[in-house]
């Protein structure tokens, strides 16, 4: 069998495997990646012209989609607004057409990460759009608000999967210097904010919590003493999981240990871009996260293990093709002008994992 695929098959069974005991699931298996990035190449190369035009996505994530569904929760960052046209825009004041939100929901992804540097790009009007097409196209998404009033009522989102209540939060660092003029409402980080909202979380139920950040520094492939100060103080707080994204490349994930709960937490500082049309080589990919959490001798939902794969972001090579995400199981199926960039941005991005990572191997 290919070896790529012989991955692939492997994939699969360490996501669903072990998922039940007579018939009832014991815990839950959580897919995370980061940014989902839409330049003016993608939206040329979307764009089908005729009477209504159209963008069309439904190729891109192809290969990716039976890792996602497979997964009994996926979540992906949104960096981009959803404008609504007719004209959209690529870097960099961002505005996607639905049907790029569409084609991730197809995939598999369930919760849309909105705060992040690009949310107000296109202005206060399109990014309450964007919360009102992603409810149009029934996903779960958190970071950005209506106003601050609908934060303060909905700020708390708790998922229950598998039987496991987990919260989850999205802050990002900053908006480009734009500042909400009508009252739209960003979920900045700021440690007071995070505390209350980690601590509101918990007192509606959640059993685990989620913290997922837009931090970091563009490019650079090592998390910077500002991260590092963050995760500890969100191990502080009690958090689970720790899911980063922004730098645009990969960095580091790490298992460290709450001593004080007496549990281990994942800390995942930056999973890259899930696609773009950037063009540096660390650019070109990123990773995903395998996540398991499970219910311990007492009962306790605790974070159980993580393991990674990388893949990459291959660019259209005619007429009537897309940008497509090539997962590592099929990465002899990158176009062969590609595949030396690949080659390229794999070694790098191991050469991090295997010095760097701490308690999460390869898948």
């Amino acid at each position: 069998m290919n070896p790529g695929l012989v991955l692939l098959f492997s994939l699969l069974n360490f996501i669903v495997g072990a998922n039940a005991s007579a018939g009832e699931p014991v815990g839950a298996d959580l897919i995370f990646v980061g940014d989902a990035m839409q330049h003016q190449g993608q939206l040329d190369q979307a764009l089908i012209e005729g009477d209504n035009k159209y963008y069309d996505y439904s190729d891109c994530f192809t290969l990716l989609a039976p890792i996602v569904t497979a997964a009994d929760y996926a979540v992906v960052n949104l960096e981009v607004p959803l404008g609504g046209g007719p004209r959209y825009s690529g870097y960099p004041c961002f505005s996607a057409p639905d049907s790029y939100a569409e084609a991730l929901r197809d995939a598999g992804f369930d919760l849309f990460l909105t705060a992040n540097n690009h949310c107000l790009d296109s202005g206060d009007k399109a990014a309450r759009r964007t919360l009102q097409a992603l409810d149009k196209i029934g996903v779960d998404h958190i970071g950005t608000f209506y106003s601050k009033e609908a934060r303060d009522t909905t700020a708390v989102f708790i998922k229950d999967i598998n039987g496991i209540k987990i919260g989850f939060l999205n802050y990002t660092y900053g908006t480009n210097g734009i500042t909400p003029r009508e009252g739209m409402e960003v979920a900045l980080i700021d440690r007071d904010t995070l505390k209350k909202e980690i601590e509101a979380t918990r007192k509606a139920g959640a059993e685990m919590i989620c913290v997922t950040m837009h931090w970091g520094i563009e490019y650079v492939l090592i998390e910077n003493q500002s991260q590092r100060d963050l995760a500890d103080f969100l191990v502080g707080q009690g958090v689970d999981l720790i899911i980063g994204s922004h730098p645009h490349v990969i960095q580091p994930m790490k298992v460290v240990r709450n001593e004080k709960e007496n549990k281990d937490v994942l800390v995942v500082y930056s999973l890259g871009n899930l696609i773009s049309n950037m063009k540096t080589t660390d650019t070109r990919g990123g990773a995903l996260v395998k996540v398991r959490v499970e219910r311990d001798e007492s009962g306790r939902p605790v974070f159980k293990n993580a393991a990674y794969d990388v893949f990459f972001s291959a660019k259209p090579i005619g007429k009537g093709t897309n940008f497509k995400v090539y997962p590592s199981a099929y990465s002899d199926k990158i176009p062969l002008a590609q595949q030396q960039h690949w080659k390229m941005f794999e070694h790098n991005a191991r050469k991090v994992f295997n010095e760097h990572n701490v308690k999460v191997p390869s898948l």
